[in-house]
């Protein structure tokens, strides 16, 4: 490692004002952020931890119905308390990592980072999530650009996302047996106006949508209805 200075704010306003600084990089639960540091292929000279604000915390339900996630959730936290209502979700969120990582880790810096082998943000896209930040909200259809690449500007946080509850949903991955990223991944969303599915790991470009899946699917909500389907491998 190396010397660097770290900033605790208890605020987003105070968060916005530290990732101000020369050389600033927020720091969520650092389970990706760390390592990068240890093997020097990043070194801020300001980190800004993001664990102590309030605000980021907390699962709700708004007047919408939407379930809201602070972006500061760990995903130990959303796999318990979102199993009554978002079991897919919840799922998901219970197999990530270890229990270390788990403990550790944030919904809010996993989608910020868009690891293209990551699960949240197949969730995200497959779920029509809005990613909400200290500035606006982002359409999970837009917010996803590429590989480690999203629509978030510097200094822009994630505070919270916002999960439309589908109808049914699951989540399965292949996943690397020490990481337990996802080799490939497929999230599946039914909704009453059709069909969501997104695919993590098994592109160059990261999270993408599958579809033609989603239009067979929507017909014919059954296995057999992937019979003889396949995604392009092109990329």
């Amino acid at each position: 490692m190396y010397a660097f200075e770290v900033e605790r704010p208890t605020s987003i306003a105070d968060a916005v004002a530290a990732l101000g600084r020369e050389d600033a990089q927020a720091l969520g639960g650092g389970q990706t952020l760390i390592p990068t540091l240890k093997q020097r292929l990043a070194s801020p000279s300001v980190l800004v931890s993001l664990t102590g604000i309030a605000e980021m915390q907390g699962i709700r339900t708004d007047d919408a119905g939407l379930l809201c996630i602070g972006g500061g959730s760990r995903h130990g936290v959303v796999a318990k308390e979102v199993a009554a209502n978002y079991p897919g979700l919840a799922g998901l969120a219970a197999h990530i990592g270890d229990p270390a990582v788990r403990n550790r880790g944030t919904i809010g810096g996993s989608l910020a980072n868009n690891d293209p082998s990551a699960c949240y943000p197949a969730a995200a896209l497959a779920s029509k999530a809005t990613i909400v930040t200290n500035t606006r909200e982002i359409a999970a259809d837009d917010f996803f650009q590429g590989m480690f690449t999203t629509a978030l500007e510097e200094g822009e946080i994630i505070t919270e996302v916002k999960f439309p509850v589908p109808q049914a949903s699951c989540y399965i991955k292949f996943e690397q047996p020490a990481s337990r990223f996802a080799l490939v991944g497929v999230f599946v969303a039914k909704f009453a106006d059709g069909v969501r599915v997104a695919v993590t790991g098994a592109s160059n470009n990261g999270v993408f949508r599958w579809t033609e899946a989603e239009a067979a699917l929507a017909s014919n909500f059954s296995p057999s209805a992937l019979e003889g389907l396949s995604a392009s491998a092109d990329d």
